[in-house]
């Protein structure tokens, strides 16, 4: 049985014991809208009693990519003409589709075939079964527009194993679908061309692990194995300025070209990430990373640096952001405390 109901956004249905959510925005590489996050919440939370519906299925419909991640424009947009109103609602809605993901009763499975990131990322990871491909590309980008790897980052990354991350939250490196399963981000490797079956088994009720598992196939080395024990010794600190110093005194091609990436990046968002990851490690549930995640986003989407490194990435284009401060050392320990403090109680996040 298939039953759908689709939107020019996002198609919403029903096949087998499956309900599927089946991103729709190609031309924008899906990225996530209001419209979009409100509408696998509706379908979710209907779902979580139907007693017809054993298993979620999250993928993509047709282009390129998974999800590239939130609508970042529009927050910026929110920014510059409503004070950011719209901005923090975008925020605050997106991280409890997050958490409502995160705790789902009955098991999520995401296929992030292709471009996975940022927002695409915080709908993917909170899934019990998450499957990469030849074709996945996954990466948290934000400290390169003034950001933080937000929806359910924190949790996430900081729980990998040898600093890795850090890396990615600092560096907004791009891994492919085999890192993705050696770093433990996905749980399963299946090629592009069975997830077809894989999708069409689960619609019929086969048990999700046992089909994933004979779908499985053994991935191309990762990559980024081979750079694990640099990674561990350079990205051990959670002082950004002690991160640095390591870097600096490691002459190697990698250490330089990681330095030189982590020089283009926002120095107030790197010390942010830090601190975000290691609170995260030590806090009890995944609702309480959000609620720190919320209060992050609400103070950082106002600062100087999150319109100017959308502007110099997504409008404009150069890639010449000019970040304020614009060093490691001009980011106060006062500033940092300022975007981590509580939030008046009536604005704190909360779960649906």
């Amino acid at each position: 049985m298939t039953d759908a109901a689709s939107t020019s956004e996002m198609i919403v249905r029903r096949d087998g014991v499956a309900g599927i959510l089946s991103l729709n925005r190609p031309k924008a590489i899906h990225a996530l809208t209001v419209e979009m996050d409100h509408a696998m919440t509706a379908a979710l939370l209907a779902w979580r009693n139907e007693p017809g519906v054993h298993a979620v299925i999250i993928d993509h419909a047709e282009g390129r990519g998974f999800c590239s991640g939130g609508d970042i424009n529009l927050v910026r947009q929110s920014v510059l003409n409503d004070g950011g109103v719209n901005g923090r609602k975008f925020f605050y809605e997106e991280y409890q589709l997050n958490h409502l993901l995160f705790t789902y009763a009955k098991p999520v499975v995401s296929f992030m075939d292709g471009i996975t990131m940022g927002g695409g990322v915080g709908i993917a990871l909170p899934a019990r079964y998450r499957v990469a491909t030849e074709n996945t590309r996954f990466a948290m980008p934000e400290t390169g527009i003034g950001l933080f790897p937000d929806v359910g980052g924190g949790w996430h990354l900081s729980r990998l194993p040898g600093r890795i991350g850090q890396f990615l939250a600092l560096t907004g490196a791009r891994i492919d679908g085999a890192e993705c399963l050696w770093a433990g981000l996905a749980t399963h490797y299946l090629p592009h061309e069975r997830l077809a079956e894989a999708k069409e088994r689960i619609a019929h009720g086969h048990d999700i692990g046992g089909v994933l598992a004979a779908l499985s196939v053994s991935p191309p080395p990762a990559k980024i194995a081979s750079h694990a024990q640099a990674i561990a010794r350079h990205f051990a600190a959670d002082r950004l300025e002690d991160i640095l110093s390591s870097l600096e005194a490691d002459q190697s091609e990698w250490a330089i070209r990681e330095l030189a990436t982590l020089r283009t990046k926002s120095p107030q968002t790197l010390k942010v990430a830090l601190r975000q990851l290691a609170e995260a490690a030590n806090l009890p549930d995944f609702a309480a990373n959000m609620v720190m995640e919320y209060r992050i986003a609400s103070r950082v989407l106002m600062l100087p640096d999150f319109a100017e490194g959308v502007r110099a990435v997504i409008v404009d284009k150069d890639n010449a952001p000019k970040w304020h401060p614009a060093t490691a050392e001009g980011v106060t320990d006062q500033l940092i405390e300022a975007i981590f403090a509580p939030l008046p109680p009536e604005e704190e996040w909360k779960p649906l």
